[in-house]
C-alpha cells in the first residue's frame, strides 16, 4: 500500500517557552538567596584580626560609625540611653554578647567610653566585631 503523496512538514521544538521558564526559575534563585544574608547593625569598615572568632550566644551589635554615631541593632541611639536599653534588651536572657562594630575611624577613647558603658550592665559580656584578613574579599 503506498501513502500519497503527503507535502513534507518540518517539526521543530519550540524551545522559547522553556528560556522563559528557566530564566523565571533562575530569577527566584537570585532574589531569594539575597534574603538569606543575616545584617546585624550598620555598614562600617571594621580592622582585622588573625584570632577573630564568631560568637554564638544571643547578640546585641552596638555600632560606632566613623563620624561617632551610636546605632543598637541598626537603630541610632545615644550614649545616655545605651545602658537602659540594653539592660532592657538581655533582662530575659541568661547571657548576652554586645557585639561592639565600631569603625576603624573612631578614636579609642570614642570606643573605651562606649564599651565602659556598656560594661555597667549585669552579666553581658562585651566582644569587638573585627575582619579576618585571610578572609576578606
Amino acid at each position: 500500500m503506498q501513502i500519497p503523496n503527503e507535502p513534507d512538514q518540518n517539526l521543530e521544538i519550540n524551545i522559547l517557552p522553556m528560556i522563559d521558564v528557566i530564566f523565571s526559575i533562575l530569577a527566584f534563585f537570585i532574589i531569594s538567596t539575597l534574603f538569606l544574608t543575616r545584617s546585624q547593625g550598620l555598614p562600617v569598615d571594621l580592622p582585622q584580626a588573625n584570632t577573630a572568632q564568631q560568637q554564638s550566644k544571643i547578640e546585641v551589635t552596638v555600632t560606632i560609625q566613623a563620624n561617632g554615631k551610636l546605632a543598637l541593632n541598626q537603630e541610632e541611639i545615644s550614649i545616655q540611653k545605651l545602658v537602659p536599653a540594653v539592660q532592657q534588651m538581655s533582662e530575659n536572657s541568661q547571657e548576652t554578647i554586645i557585639i561592639v562594630k565600631a569603625d576603624k575611624a573612631v578614636s579609642h577613647g570614642g570606643v573605651v567610653n562606649v564599651m565602659d558603658q556598656l560594661r555597667q550592665v549585669e552579666g553581658v559580656k562585651l566582644a569587638i566585631a573585627t575582619t579576618n584578613p585571610s578572609k576578606s574579599d
